[in-house]
């Protein structure tokens, strides 16, 4: 197979990106990734699997999707429909009817030169700013190949690529992707193992691990961490990762991402449950002394808004 027909299951195309690497980009979620973390704002990219997503600030509850579900999916409740995704197989058919547009499916498999076509339309931008592709996710080394696909296709075209990524995938995987990569943004979750499972369902071996073997090849590195109050916003959290990174990878780039329930409402129109309700934003202060104790490992270090 031409490198060119590879699938990818895709969530989201998002051009115009500047938070996913240098300059304009284009920023290609895909769907699937290992962790479950607590905080995830694309609940909608866990599952490897499409999914019928309901958005129900667009519902009209008109009762159509319940009458013309052939598994007998859906029914309608008080407040909207109701989906037994268990008997759920995605096949399409409510969404087709429902005029508000309130129903979708989240993941559509596509090719690399059917992405491509996309991310190929904003080269300008890409060339005037130092812009590019990005890959995100979910979690890109669940679909190592399709990945690598994309970025080769865009690297012989002259477009630079960012692979967005949490470092928890195989080491092979990681070898593919890492082939055509220009610029990693690499997540750190927890610094404690233990911790690390309980919040994202998995340990962070794998992932410190890649951490290192990316550092040691001089692929250029910026290493988010997300400020979570109470779970990641620690002293003893930063601290260690502060001095983990200085070791293994001291010219990195540190980026905090403060908490933000920008990705709540997903929760429910994907039938997931939302564990951070009610969990209050960082104050000013906290973002400064999470940034300071980075800065005073000599990390060069800046917060997001």
């Amino acid at each position: 197979m031409d490198y060119a027909d590879i699938e990818g299951l895709v969530f989201n195309i998002q051009r115009y990106s500047i938070d996913d690497g240098p300059g304009v980009r284009t920023t290609v979620f895909l769907k699937g990734c290992p962790l479950a973390c607590d905080w995830c704002s694309n609940p909608e990219s866990i599952s490897p699997l499409p999914q019928l997503s309901h958005r129900y600030t667009s519902c009209t509850n008109c009762g159509t999707c319940a009458g013309v579900c052939p598994n007998g999916a859906i029914s309608q409740g008080e407040e909207g429909p109701e989906i037994d995704r268990g008997k759920c197989v995605v096949c399409g058919t409510c969404v087709k009817k429902c005029l508000p547009e309130a129903l979708s499916i989240s993941g559509k498999k596509m090719t690399v030169k059917e992405v491509y076509k996309t991310v190929k339309r904003d080269k300008d931008y890409y060339d005037e700013g130092g812009g590019g592709c990005t890959c995100s996710g979910g979690e890109i080394l669940m679909q190592p190949d399709f990945v690598a696909g994309l970025f080769r296709m865009c690297r012989e075209n002259g477009i630079n690529n960012t692979a967005d990524t949490s470092g928890y995938g195989s080491r092979e995987a990681l070898d593919k992707i890492m082939e055509y990569t220009d610029l990693f943004y690499y997540d750190l979750k927890h610094i404690d193992p233990e911790i690390h499972r309980q919040r994202t369902g998995r340990d962070n071996g794998i992932v410190l691990d890649n951490l290192r073997y990316i550092a040691e090849r001089k692929i250029p590195i910026v290493i988010r961490i997300p400020l979570i109050p109470g779970i990641t916003n620690t002293d003893e959290n930063l601290s260690g990762t502060a001095k983990l990174i200085k070791e293994i990878s001291p010219d990195s780039a540190v980026s905090l991402l403060p908490f933000h329930e920008y990705g709540s409402n997903k929760y429910r129109m994907t039938g997931s449950v939302y564990k951070m309700q009610g969990t209050p934003p960082l104050s000013e202060e906290e973002k400064k002394r999470a940034k300071e104790i980075f800065i005073s490992c000599g990390l060069t270090c800046t917060v997001s808004q």
